[in-house]
């Protein structure tokens, strides 16, 4: 990071073209509010509305990059059915709709599971969650075991490679394979409607950071949801704000096709 980003604010969505304009959103912080337990997070309907209308104005170049599975991103975004990074690059959707996966060692990743899931019972309040190619430590409810969980998982790894530790909000994850959100971004970027687009990637975690990396490489517009150091180009104060932000960027769009149609 080279100095503090510019608030969101002074990014005027008007200078944004829908033509010429790939969006990158993470959910979790930045779609949705977060939530005690990763199953209690909603999507207010109008921003669904929002992303809808993005999706046809910019032709289909907007996609979901998130630590959650595609088929999670489905059911809460649902009737929609968006291109989707899930477990921080792990798998993808094409906007043709085709699905691939980096493979895992399922076997070595079962042992793993049984270490970690021993650790979380021991401890009432820590909440352990699952994902393909990803295992998951939430300490939001109980804050003071945020070392005691960060050794158990740093325990837990000994002698095995191909792992990574993720560390994000009141989380702290295991990653299988080397795929990364900035991976996913650089992919999607290869393909239509994507290819030959701006990038803009919104995002709120430290999780987000190569994404935010990646993006500067192509020039592009990257967006820190919340506090803390980041390689982000605009910050915004909150879900709120950035929610708000994106429909006025939503309304912008609109307004530019309108007025190329002549209506």
């Amino acid at each position: 990071m080279t100095g503090q980003p510019a608030p969101l604010i002074s990014l005027d969505p008007s200078n944004l073209k829908p033509e010429s304009t790939a969006l990158f959103l993470d959910f979790d912080g930045t779609l949705a509010d977060i939530a005690e337990h990763p199953d209690a997070v909603s999507v207010p309907a109008v921003t669904c509305d929002i992303l809808r209308r993005l999706e046809r104005s910019t032709q289909g170049a907007l996609a979901i990059v998130t630590g959650r599975p595609i088929d999670h991103i489905d059911r809460f975004l649902a009737p929609l059915y968006l291109p989707v990074a899930g477990v921080h690059g792990l798998e993808r959707r094409t906007a043709r709709g085709t699905r691939s996966a980096v493979a895992i060692d399922e076997k070595g990743f079962g042992a793993l599971k049984r270490k970690l899931k021993a650790f979380a019972d021991a401890n009432p309040g820590l909440l352990f969650e699952t994902k393909r190619g990803s295992i998951a430590l939430h300490y939001r409810q109980r804050p003071e075991l945020a070392d005691a969980a960060a050794a158990a998982v740093h325990a837990a790894l000994d002698g095995h490679s191909g792992l990574h530790i993720l560390s994000g909000k009141m989380v702290i994850e295991i990653k299988a394979g080397e795929a990364t959100k900035a991976d996913a971004i650089a992919a999607f970027m290869k393909e239509l409607p994507f290819r030959g687009r701006r990038p803009l990637f919104a995002g709120d975690d430290v999780t987000d950071e190569d994404a935010f990396r990646e993006v500067a490489r192509s020039e592009g517009i990257s967006i820190k949801i919340g506090s803390g150091t980041t390689a982000a180009s605009f910050r915004s104060e909150g879900t709120d704000a950035f929610r708000a932000w994106l429909a006025r960027l939503a309304d912008c769009f609109d307004s530019q096709l309108l007025t190329e149609q002549g209506l």
